[in-house]
């Protein structure tokens, strides 16, 4: 884009900068969200709740096939 293109366009600069910082910031958090280790971490401490009697086995199975599908959705196809 041209000189003049930016110079149209910079009154939106700041939005337009919010706006990638917010990009930047929901991919970040997807990646956490997705990362492997943090959906084993979670699934142990599920686990240890379940030994404890913190949970019930329905809640400790629902909560295991949501951290499953994360993990699942969260590793890469070959």
């Amino acid at each position: 884009m041209g000189l003049l293109g930016e110079l149209f366009l910079l009154p939106a600069a700041p939005v337009r900068g919010t706006l990638w910082v917010l990009g930047r910031v929901a991919a970040e958090a997807e990646r956490q969200y997705y990362d492997p280790s943090a959906v084993t971490r979670e699934l142990a401490l599920l686990e240890e709740r379940l030994e404890a009697g913190e949970i019930d086995e329905a809640e400790f199975d629902r909560r295991e096939d949501e951290l499953l599908d994360r993990l699942e959705k969260g590793t890469p196809s070959t």
